[in-house]
């Protein structure tokens, strides 16, 4: 169910504690930790604590949680001295989305090309 943990889900496990993550923020309905195969400098991921499966499923079930995953990704910007950074919100397989759970990338630290992919 929407919002609730899911054992199967990675994300949902590192929220848990169960899998070790290294975290570089994390409030009341966030986490932000580093991504294991960053593909900037500074790859930070962004998720809300809640299982949501994607980016539009958090939106639509939990606008304020979405808002804050959002506010989070300038704080990890601002913390890591970013003065340009990509945000990207993979939502599905043909996008790239390989976690369904939602999450924000940070991306910085390098000139990021356009169009991406």
């Amino acid at each position: 169910m929407a919002g609730e943990p899911q054992n199967d889900c990675l994300f949902c496990r590192i929220v848990a504690g169960e899998i070790p993550a290294t975290i570089v923020r994390e409030t009341e309905t966030t986490v932000a930790f580093r991504d294991i195969n960053p593909q900037a400098p500074t790859h930070v991921l962004v998720i809300p604590k809640a299982h949501y499966e994607n980016a539009a499923e958090l939106a639509a079930g939990a606008p304020q949680i979405a808002a804050d995953v959002l506010a989070e990704t300038k704080a990890v910007a601002d913390e890591e001295k970013l003065e340009s950074y990509r945000l990207v919100f993979n939502t599905g397989s043909g996008a790239g989305q390989t976690v369904w759970h939602a999450h924000a990338h940070v991306l910085g630290g390098r000139g990021l090309q356009w169009p991406p992919g």
